[in-house]
């Protein structure tokens, strides 16, 4: 049973969370890796450059909207479909845990199923654009 009482606080922190953590991530790839660096490690997948600039705009503008809480269900699926899209591309022949060499696919797994499980929740309370109609 779902507390309805609270449920829209523990969405809003799911949310704000996983807004923080993109926000992070994109963060590493533009000041420490760099830019070019970034593209430059797409390149070594044999993946064009543009696919390395979609992925930044994609994690930075993804992420504020999920501090925001503006339309973050629909947010997070590409967002998911990105960290599934790494598990393919980059973390799944590393093997099982992240601490492997090259950084295994539980952790891009379990963020692709908090996303899932974000947008099947919805906004949560403190929204700036809920997608739905009743507003927390």
């Amino acid at each position: 049973m779902i507390r309805t009482s609270t449920a829209p606080y523990g969405t809003t922190l799911l949310r704000v969370s996983l807004g923080i953590l993109f926000l992070a991530h994109v963060a590493l790839k533009v000041f420490v890796f760099t830019i070019p660096g970034f593209v430059a490690y797409f390149a070594s997948l044999h993946l064009p450059a543009i696919l390395a600039y979609g992925t930044i705009a994609l994690e930075a503008l993804g992420g504020i909207a999920l501090v925001l809480g503006i339309y973050a269900p629909w947010v997070a699926i590409p967002l998911a479909l990105e960290m599934l899209g790494t598990i393919v591309i980059v973390h799944g022949a590393n093997g099982w845990l992240f601490t492997n060499k090259g950084g295994g696919w539980e952790y891009p797994a379990f963020w692709a199923v908090s996303l899932v499980v974000l947008s099947l929740l919805g906004d949560g309370a403190l929204a700036l654009r809920p997608t739905g109609a009743h507003r927390t």
